[in-house]
């Protein structure tokens, strides 16, 4: 990649040991330009075939956006607006990130677009900024570090330097679109939530169209939820308890103590509702044939919570309304 170019070089970086920021940056230009490789690619330190490429990254010894030029190393380098020096990575992501992801996620995605480009520049571009700058932390299994491994061994021998960066920049890419479509999923199901939960007629009640993750949009919109019911793949359907915080143990509302361990016929009778199928002994969660069988736990559970504590009546206790009956 370093010679004899027979078409104008597109994009370029420095030969030798290659590291995350250069190749991550690559495979972002890759993504936003798909077929980018060699020969319209390259990489080389000649001064000469530098001035003839129209993207130069983490060489040159010049940062200038509008000529293409996005080296780092200057003493007065670019830096994000929270002072942390930008590497190539970071700065090939800010300006080619948004065609990149729209690559990846399709044109149907892009309402979530430029809140997917901030994550991903927050969760994968930041740290490799900070790796290749000197201030953040080397995590062996991080993509930084994996990047470095793919380098040629100091003791192999007839290496093609060319193709372990290639090969690198395959990995980097894999994990750029993995965490892209993963980090879409994850926004998806947020709004879904959210609009389920704008629509039910009782806030402590969730119900959603299919199993996906809920607790994130649920502890960071500060929803009253008590229970969430869903169907699964195999067309059953499951209640879950909402934790009072991320990761405790504990239930805001846990399933009634006497229904614990129940299952099939044990559990109908022990409910009255007919096609439950189980609840687990620890009561956070359970299942049931049907979608009017769930939400009849649903109810019976929220109505079991409404109960006064050691069969004391309180009249001052709050009474919420029990959920609606099935549909």
């Amino acid at each position: 990649m370093t010679t004899h170019h027979v078409m104008p070089l597109r994009a370029l970086t420095h030969s030798g040991t290659f590291h995350a920021d250069e190749v991550t940056g690559f495979a972002v230009l890759r993504l936003a330009e798909p077929g980018l490789g060699p020969p319209r690619f390259a990489r080389s330190r000649d001064a000469a075939v530098i001035a003839g490429a129209e993207i130069v990254f983490d060489v040159g010894g010049i940062y200038d956006p509008a000529r293409g030029r996005y080296d780092h190393h200057m003493s007065d380098g670019p830096r994000r607006a929270d002072g942390t020096p930008y590497s190539s990575a970071g700065l090939i992501w800010r300006d080619f990130g948004r065609r990149a992801l729209a690559t990846v996620v399709g044109e149907e995605a892009r309402p979530w677009i430029e809140e997917l480009w901030s994550l991903m520049d927050r969760t994968v571009f930041l740290p490799v900024d900070r790796v290749d700058n000197g201030i953040g932390q080397v995590d062996p299994l991080a993509l930084a570090s994996l990047v470095d491994e793919m380098n040629p061994r100091w003791d192999e021998t007839g290496a093609d330097e060319d193709a372990a960066f290639l090969a690198a920049a395959d990995l980097a890419e894999g994990v750029l679109r993995r965490r892209a479509l993963h980090l879409l999923s994850e926004l998806k199901a947020r709004d879904a939530v959210l609009e389920a939960a704008a629509r039910s007629p009782d806030p402590r009640l969730i119900e959603l169209p299919g199993n996906m993750p809920w607790e994130r949009a649920v502890f960071e919109a500060g929803l009253p939820a008590l229970l969430v019911v869903y169907p699964d793949k195999a067309g059953r359907w499951r209640l879950d308890c909402v934790r009072p915080e991320p990761g405790a143990f504990a239930q805001r509302l846990p399933l009634p103590a006497p229904w614990a361990g129940l299952r099939d016929a044990e559990l109908e009778e022990a409910t009255g509702v007919d096609g439950a199928l189980f609840v687990h002994h620890a009561r956070f969660t359970a299942g049931a044939r049907t979608r009017a069988a769930v939400l009849e736990l649903a109810r019976l559970a929220l109505l079991a919570g409404e109960a006064p504590a050691d069969g004391e009546d309180d009249p001052a206790a709050p009474r919420l309304a029990a959920p609606p009956p099935p549909r």
